[in-house]
């Protein structure tokens, strides 16, 4: 696209979500990709979850092919208002404490995870050494 490529609000380019009207946001810019809903390898329901948000991340984790990425430019239609895509919150999952149903105390627990193991390998052992003299 020339330097007069037309740009987007996000709000513009979210109201395009359907199979017959279907826009994606992909580094920065806004692809029509509607005519390719059916020749779309991974199939259009692919497309259509990509909708309504920047869809930059989803395309690259799918490792599009060289010819894949210049077959965009055939759906460019232009630029995103980058101030009005809303801002990725990364998930932080939220502090809890470890539960500990039966309160047993945290040195028994540690005392167990050292013994059990001992115990398995001395019994393997004592089989073995018991098997092998017979």
């Amino acid at each position: 696209m020339g330097g007069d490529a037309k740009v987007f609000t996000f709000e513009d380019v979210t109201v395009h979500n359907k199979p017959k009207d279907c826009w994606l946001i992909i580094n920065g810019k806004v692809y029509d990709v509607t005519k390719f809903m059916e020749d779309h390898p991974g199939g259009d329901e692919v497309l259509l979850s990509s909708t309504g948000q920047d869809a930059t991340d989803d395309f690259e984790d799918v490792g599009h092919s060289e010819s894949a990425r210049e077959m965009m430019a055939d759906y460019c239609i232009g630029d995103i208002d980058a101030s009005t895509v809303p801002k990725k919150t990364k998930y932080k999952a939220p502090q809890q404490p470890q539960y500990n149903q039966d309160k047993t105390s945290e040195f028994i627990i540690k005392i167990l995870q050292f013994l059990v193991p001992l115990a398995i390998l001395g019994v393997a052992f004592g089989i073995r050494l018991y098997t092998k003299s017979t």
